[in-house]
């Protein structure tokens, strides 16, 4: 038999091999026949070779992409590049994931929307004056709080009366995005653990360490880290924190922080500012942010230790209650630094050394650890 009459079988028994397959199955698509015919104009010899049939019959766990190409290389790169935060506010969907990141807006708004009227009615809004102490304010004290802006001042004061519900996806985000964004972690963590004690609170639960201060004091740690010049400062300020001789507590003595910025609207303290500016929260944002800055420049320079820190914050407090405005324009001096790269609380100072124990092991003493002496009034949110 020639040549010719041989292939001619060849491929008669080729083309009823797959009409026997196709007429033994319901009728394909157009791609699949399209499919078909592409197969049929390849030798049985050269079907093995294949790229797509080797694709096919290897093994799973065997078989790698001969090349990847770039586009899909910078895909990868811009997808994990992609920051997790939803800037849009009030959306239900962005509120029940726990893994992503949330803006101190849309937490704000949370509080905002809800109903907190248990809570406001703990509030006291100012200091209770009698006697002298009522003369005194009243002839040289700081001017009232406009009568616009009482109701977002007693947000503020509500919020501080609020605690932590580890069932409220909104608190678990807010937590979350702390912890993200003073270590560098992309991945979530136990909203109980020893993870907390490392970033300076003095238990394995961060609700604990919240008195005095609320939710308040979790709010001005998620502003303090969702801004790129603020969170530059908050990193510092705890590098500061792990230094192997001035270590100190670094979530516990923000939260007294918040204590002061309370105190200080509460005594009327930043009435005069928050008139200025028509705005009470981004005011006592500010003030708390400028008194932190202010507490890591103290520690640092006069090389204060764990056992001073009661009267550190003490000090603080009288300061910035007595001059607020000279405090803000610290921040605003150091933030504009920071902007040029030209800020460093820490300058070249090493934080080098044995590993800072943790914040449980620590002998701290607070504000509200001290005895006051102040004639203002005594310590009541």
């Amino acid at each position: 038999m020639n040549e010719n009459s041989h292939s001619f079988h060849e491929k008669e028994l080729r083309d009823g091999q797959v009409e026997s397959v196709s007429a033994g199955s319901s009728p394909p698509c157009d791609k699949d026949s399209s499919a078909l015919l592409a197969f049929r104009g390849i030798s049985i010899s050269e079907l093995k070779n294949h790229s797509v049939l080797q694709a096919l019959t290897a093994e799973a766990n065997a078989w790698e992409p001969r090349v990847v190409s770039t586009e899909v290389l910078q895909a990868q790169e811009e997808w994990e590049a992609v920051e997790s935060i939803h800037p849009e506010t009030g959306s239900q969907a962005s509120m029940d994931q726990p893994g992503q990141l949330i803006s101190f807006s849309e937490a704000l708004q949370h509080f905002q929307t809800v109903d907190l009227s248990s809570f406001k009615k703990r509030i006291q809004p100012t200091i209770r004056r009698t006697g002298l102490a009522a003369l005194r304010h009243y002839l040289f004290g700081p001017p009232k709080l406009h009568q616009g802006l009482r109701e977002e001042r007693d947000l503020v004061l509500t919020i501080a009366q609020c605690g932590l519900d580890s069932q409220d996806p909104m608190h678990g985000r807010v937590l979350q995005t702390i912890y993200k964004k003073l270590t560098g972690s992309k991945f979530d963590c136990a909203l109980h653990g020893d993870h907390w004690e490392d970033l300076g609170f003095q238990g394995t639960n961060p609700a604990t360490d919240l008195r005095g201060a609320g939710f308040l004091a979790l709010l001005h740690l998620l502003y303090l880290v969702m801004d790129s010049k603020t969170l530059l400062m908050a990193r510092e300020i705890l590098r500061l924190s792990r230094h192997h001789i001035q270590q100190f507590p670094f979530c516990l003595m923000s939260v007294n922080i918040t204590r002061i910025a309370i105190q200080a609207l509460r005594e009327e303290c930043l009435s005069r500012e928050c008139n200025r500016q028509q705005k009470v929260i981004p005011v006592v944002n500010s003030f708390y942010a400028a008194t932190f800055l202010r507490l890591a420049h103290v520690w640092r320079t006069q090389h204060k230790t764990i056992s001073d820190s009661g009267f550190v914050l003490k000090d603080l407090e009288m300061s910035a209650k007595k001059s607020p405005r000279r405090l803000l324009k610290t921040l605003e001096t150091y933030l504009a630094g920071v902007s040029k790269g030209q800020a460093s609380l820490l300058g070249t100072q090493k934080c080098s050394g044995p590993q800072a124990p943790h914040s449980k092991d620590l002998t701290f003493t607070g504000v509200c650890d001290l005895p006051s002496h102040s004639s203002e009034g005594t310590w009541l949110i």
